[in-house]
Formats: structure tokens, C-alpha cells, sequence
């Protein structure tokens, strides 16, 4: 049973019609063990994740030779093909009403297990497969754990609790490339040192989640919880999952989350282009991501509390105004010592203010009985976006060069932007 769900309250005065408890300020105080727990969990798999991420485009690229289409299609896979089973991941987790925290563990499994298949794939074929298993372990685990931090907070707490578990797993993210990094420098076969330390990490991960993270699940909704009666009594059936699109916020919120995902080009890309245009050497190279992820580390709490009072639909526009202003520092003419320090620290502002806040504006719309498989329809929308978009931009790179394809999804993303700007969830909480 989460925390927050085991305290009784009384309602009292009420936000856009909705009873608030009395004992709100509470809970806005309290971030669940279960958020804690799972941040731990989320921060050891991020360190394992990003030790290979960091080094991966260097390794495809010049290691392996790899054109940037050919990057471009595997960058796809890494950060797309997870839209194919979140999906099931979300409906596997909502069936029977326990099961986030297993099949959520079945995918950081999944994902541990491809770490030391790396060793021994040195084409474009076998390397895409273990990247396309890789990605399923994080396409079935993503949605219940989000599900599970979502559950276990208050509405009015839950951009402060995103914040909270992005922060933690950002805190990997910190550590993994500076790993890599020492790694590469301290061993002669890099490559292959990095994916092994890797492994033994993500086993670690798996091991915090099975013996730390509770497994069941009350059925009682958090005080305050907005969900439809119909809704929450029916079965979570794939049918029932997908009729939230008829949710005229969800449905909004999706098509977003898909549109903003077709504009922005992903992690891997940009790092690349800052290599390029400062020509940072190889060496240095996983030290770029450390940037965004301080800048994320730093942000993101601070972020997911302005978006419970300020408005979390704002908070994750003004985010790609950020991405927006990295892609515009990209296409100047400076070559700085400051370039980098700008680029990375609007980068990593872009995650803090859409990643958790994306699942917290989604939360809103989604009934407790579905909520993993709601989330889950919005992941979806936004990771197929993406992998759309690392294909588009890879083949436009290998065609018209670096700068060309930036311009492009530069101007896509102002686009998409502005046309975000005319939407607004039907409900969403703010304090």
C-alpha cells in the first residue's frame, strides 16, 4: 500500500471544483518512499544506461564507421522502438492491478541483459537488434514505474514528485559518462571495459527495485484523485486504454507530446554537432552529456514545483523554448569557450521542465484503473515521434550536411511550438 494512499483526510475547500484535503500541505511536504525507492532505482540503471549511451555514437560513428544515416537509424532504434511495446507494458502493468513493480523489473532485466551482448556485435545488424531488445526492456518498464510514481503522490504534489525521481535518475545520468569517461582513460580496450562495468551496474539496479520497491498497490485513490466512475470500474483492457484517447485532455496532451517529438533531434545528434563545430576530441567525448544532466539534476525539483503552482502546461512549453534557443546557438557563427556551457545547460533545462512534467499534466486525465496504460499512450505518441525524427534527421544530415538538417528542425520545432500554444488540458491541477 503507497503512503499516500493509506492517510485518511477531510475534504475542505476545493481547486477548479475538485475537493482538496485538509491536510494538503502534508502531503505537498511529503515525497512517498515508494518515489524514493524507485528513484534509487532509476539512478544506479541510469548510470549503467548512460556509460554506454555516452560512448555510443563515438563508437558507431568512429569506431565502426558508421555513415550518419546509418547512425541515424540506430540512434532511431535506441530512442524509438520502446513505443512499439509501451503499449503492452502499460496494460500488462494495469491488469490484476499489482503487477507495475514486476513488469517494470522485467524491463530493467531485459535491458541489463543486453549490456554485455555489445561485446560481441561489431555490425549494423546484430548492434540494432541488441539495441532494439535494449529499448524494449525500457519500452515495458517505463510506463509502470511512472504509473507507480503517479499513485503514490497527491495531485497537487505530482510535478514535485516527478521532479524528485527525474532528479535522482538524472544523478546517474550525471555519474554514468563521467564513469565512461575514467573507463576510457584507464583501460586499453575502452569499449569493451565500459560495456562490461555497465552490466554489473544495471544487475545492481534490478536487485534495489525487487528488494526496496513495494509490490502491491491499494485500491483506494489518493485523496483528491480526479478519475470517472465508469472509467475506474471497468476492466483495464487494451479496448479500455485506448478509449481514453476520447479524453478530450489525454487527446490533447498525446497529440502535443507526438507533434513536439517530430521536431526534436535527439541527445546523440547534438553532442555530435558540438563535437563538430568545437572540435572536441574523442577522448572528451562523454564528458559532453554531463552537461545537460547537471542542468537537469539542478532543475528539475525546482522546476516540478513551479509546475504544481505555476501551471504545468506552461512549464513544458517554456521548455522547448529552451531546446529552441540551444538549436538557435547551434546555427550562430560562435565558436566561444562558452558555446557548450550555453548549449548544454538549455538542453538539459528542456528536460527538467517536459520530462516529469509531460507524465504530471498526463496524470490529470487518466483514471487510477488505467493510469499505467494512459501513460503509456502519451509515451508512445512522443517516442515514435522521436524515433521519426532521428531518422529524418540523419538522412537530411547525410544529404544537405549538419547545418542544413538543424535549420530544418529548428524551424519544425518553432511550428510545433506555436501550435501547442493553442492547446490547454481540460483539467489540470495547480495550487
Amino acid at each position: 500500500m503507497y503512503v499516500a494512499d493509506s492517510r485518511a483526510s477531510t475534504p475542505t475547500a476545493s481547486v477548479e471544483g475538485t475537493a482538496r484535503p485538509a491536510t494538503a500541505g502534508r502531503y505537498r511536504s511529503t515525497i512517498a518512499p515508494t518515489v524514493l525507492a524507485l528513484g534509487t532505482v532509476s539512478l544506479v540503471t541510469d548510470v549503467s544506461s548512460e556509460m554506454v549511451t555516452a560512448v555510443l555514437p563515438l563508437y558507431l560513428v568512429t569506431g565502426l564507421g558508421l555513415s550518419p544515416l546509418g547512425f541515424g537509424l540506430l540512434d532511431g532504434v535506441y530512442n524509438g522502438f520502446s513505443a512499439v511495446v509501451r503499449l503492452v507494458g502499460g496494460h500488462l502493468a494495469d491488469r490484476g492491478g499489482g503487477r507495475h513493480k514486476w513488469v517494470a523489473g522485467a524491463g530493467y532485466a531485459l535491458s541489463a541483459l543486453c549490456k554485455p551482448l555489445l561485446l560481441i556485435a561489431h555490425t549494423l545488424t546484430p548492434i540494432g537488434l541488441i539495441l532494439a531488445a535494449d529499448r524494449t526492456g525500457k519500452g515495458l518498464r517505463t510506463a509502470p514505474r511512472d504509473a507507480l510514481i503517479s499513485l503514490s503522490s497527491t495531485p497537487e504534489s505530482r510535478g514535485r514528485a516527478f521532479g524528485v525521481h527525474r532528479a535522482m535518475d538524472t544523478a546517474g545520468a550525471l555519474l554514468g559518462p563521467l564513469a565512461a569517461f575514467l573507463i576510457l582513460r584507464a583501460t586499453v580496450d575502452g569499449y569493451d571495459a565500459v560495456f562490461t562495468v555497465s552490466f554489473c551496474v544495471a544487475v545492481l539496479g534490478v536487485l534495489v527495485l525487487v528488494l526496496f520497491v513495494p509490490g502491491g498497490r491499494s485500491g483506494t485513490s489518493v485523496p483528491g484523485e480526479r478519475s470517472r466512475t465508469a472509467a475506474v470500474e471497468a476492466r483495464p483492457t487494451l479496448r479500455a486504454a485506448l478509449g481514453l484517447l476520447s479524453d478530450r485532455g489525454l487527446r490533447r496532451v498525446t497529440v502535443c507530446a507526438l507533434l513536439l517529438g517530430l521536431a526534436t533531434v535527439s541527445d546523440s545528434f547534438v553532442y555530435l554537432l558540438l563535437q563538430r563545430r568545437l572540435g572536441v576530441p574523442d577522448g572528451w567525448f562523454p564528458l559532453l552529456p554531463l552537461g545537460t544532466a547537471a542542468a537537469f539534476l539542478l532543475l528539475a525539483v525546482p522546476l516540478g514545483r513551479l509546475a504544481d503552482r505555476w501551471g504545468r502546461w506552461r512549464v513544458f512549453l517554456a521548455g522547448h523554448g529552451a531546446l529552441l534557443l540551444a538549436y538557435a546557438l547551434l546555427l550562430t557563427s560562435w565558436h566561444g569557450t562558452g558555446l557548450p556551457y550555453a548549449v548544454l545547460a538549455l538542453h538539459g533545462t528542456f528536460y527538467a521542465a517536459t520530462d516529469g512534467v509531460l507524465m504530471a499534466v498526463a496524470s490529470d486525465s487518466v483514471p487510477e484503473a488505467l493510469r499505467s496504460s494512459g501513460l503509456a499512450l502519451v509515451q508512445t505518441g512522443q517516442a515514435g515521434a522521436r524515433f521519426a525524427c532521428s531518422l529524418a534527421f540523419g538522412a537530411a544530415w547525410t544529404l544537405w550536411g549538419d547545418r542544413t538538417a538543424l535549420l530544418v528542425s529548428t524551424a519544425a520545432l518553432a511550428v510545433c511550438a506555436a501550435y501547442a500554444l493553442t492547446f490547454r488540458p481540460s483539467r489540470e491541477t495547480a495550487v
